[in-house]
């Protein structure tokens, strides 16, 4: 068997889509596992809005993503003699006919047949047919003597050797009238491969208005280009079991064409949130713990004097963004940090919750060891003389320490706070609830 090309063919216009680099991840993917080549076109043809910069936007986001590609790129403006050579030489052969539009000028048309039917086969779809008649001749060059897409794509495909062309199921239709381009000029005829279309919860196209779209938009967000890779990659594609974080290696060794689904894939943001988490949970101790320190340190806090294995250990896996590292933590390192305006209003306003918070600093002040065991126990007792659920003081206790409702469980985050620190700020909020003049510093929200 000749060796597999296939290849990514984008129009950079200053965004990538996520629909767009989907298809790159999976012609990524078929070319390594197969052993074959990945090539990049740059179908720059759009002058005015295929700038160097937009260029470069999409250059970005395949390195981001690690889509490496494995001859130098190629650009379609510098075909475009190319193209308008074989234009002529349809013509010649009568294939292709010109015409004037509207009295705009004369275009170039290209013959398509007009009986019989029109098939091939779709690595992903099946066998697709249709009437020849139904399908209608097609400029092929405009009045002002630039080439159209189809000649463009069909012309630089047969230069770059392209075996397999995976691209999205929107360019269905085309490939009919594309395949008849390749039977005209003579040259071997690609194999097909028309990926499932993206939507939204309504089952329409996925796009700007439903959220992030383009790939720039989720790695400023925070998310890892480990997490949109796979998340983008299981978006029409399962590995053939219940797994979903994957390895790129995995990745690698276990795509086929043939675990593509044809049915459209809905994006869940939720999923990608999650898995965005779970990249960051696996992601090496000492890696994360950089990262973690820099983003605490950045926000103006010390790490000095904290035990910063045991926050860290609680910390990696309730992270879903690094962005979010110094909000969800700011208590650990200063005695300065704001409240849940929710949580104060859920957890501390109702009666008695002073004096609830005065006993519970009061039970730990006479404590010998400050540990998860003593402190849950002291919860557990004070629960029980009110004949309660432990809920009734662990909310509350929470908030008062932290600001917050959630975060690490209650009595790993005490003994990380330490015992005097956790005493005074269970009292100074009790003393500020009993003064109506007083008030918490409340989070800031959008």
């Amino acid at each position: 068997m000749s060796e597999i090309r296939v290849r990514f063919a984008p129009s950079p216009t200053g965004n990538v889509h996520i629909g767009n680099i989907r298809a790159a991840i999976f012609n990524w993917l078929y070319a390594r596992h197969t052993g074959g080549k990945f090539l990049l076109r740059v179908e720059d043809t759009d002058r005015e809005r295929s700038t160097p910069e937009a260029i470069q936007t999409l250059l970005d986001a395949m390195k981001w993503l690690g889509l490496d590609y494995d001859e130098p790129e190629m650009y379609q403006s510098h075909n475009t003699a190319r193209h308008l050579a074989v234009a002529e030489d349809l013509l010649l052969r009568g294939l292709a006919y010109k015409e004037d539009k509207g009295g705009k000028g004369e275009c170039v048309i290209f013959r398509m047949p007009k009986e019989g039917k029109l098939e091939y086969h779709d690595l992903v779809k099946g066998d697709m047919h249709k009437k020849a008649k139904d399908v209608q001749d097609f400029v092929i060059v405009r009045t002002d003597g630039t080439p159209v897409f189809h000649l463009a794509n069909v012309i630089d495909d047969i230069d770059q050797r392209v075996t397999h062309v995976i691209r999205g199921d929107d360019h269905v239709e085309n490939t009919f009238k594309h395949i008849e381009l390749f039977k005209a000029i003579g040259a071997p005829i690609p194999q097909y491969a028309h990926l499932p279309m993206i939507v939204n919860n309504q089952g329409k196209p996925y796009s700007k208005r439903d959220g992030a779209a383009f790939v720039g938009e989720f790695r400023e967000q925070g998310y890892l280009p480990e997490a949109l890779f796979n998340f983008l990659l299981l978006l029409g594609w399962n590995p053939g079991d219940d797994r979903e974080v994957l390895t790129r290696q995995e990745m690698i060794e276990l795509f086929s064409l043939e675990k593509c689904g044809s049915s459209a894939s809905r994006f869940d943001i939720k999923k990608l949130q999650w898995m965005n988490g779970e990249y960051i949970r696996q992601t090496p101790r000492e890696e994360f713990t950089k990262e973690f320190v820099t983003r605490v340190q950045a926000a103006g806090l010390s790490v000095d004097g904290v035990n910063l294995d045991g926050i860290i250990e609680q910390m990696q896996v309730r992270t879903k963004f690094y962005r979010d590292i110094p909000a969800n933590c700011r208590y650990f390192f200063t005695d300065d940090y704001p409240f849940d305006p929710k949580g104060v209003s859920k957890r501390l306003q109702g009666d008695g919750i002073p004096a609830l918070l005065e006993e519970v600093a009061d039970a730990i002040a006479g404590l010998d060891a400050f540990t998860q065991e003593t402190t849950h126990g002291v919860v557990e007792r004070m629960a029980a003389e009110k004949q309660a659920n432990m809920g009734v003081v662990i909310h509350p206790v929470r908030v008062a320490v932290s600001g917050l409702t959630e975060g690490p469980g209650l009595f790993e985050m005490l003994e990380l706070i330490g015992k005097d620190r956790v005493i005074a700020r269970l009292r100074n909020v009790a003393a500020i609830l009993r003064d109506p003049a007083k008030q918490l510093p409340m989070l800031e929200t959008v």
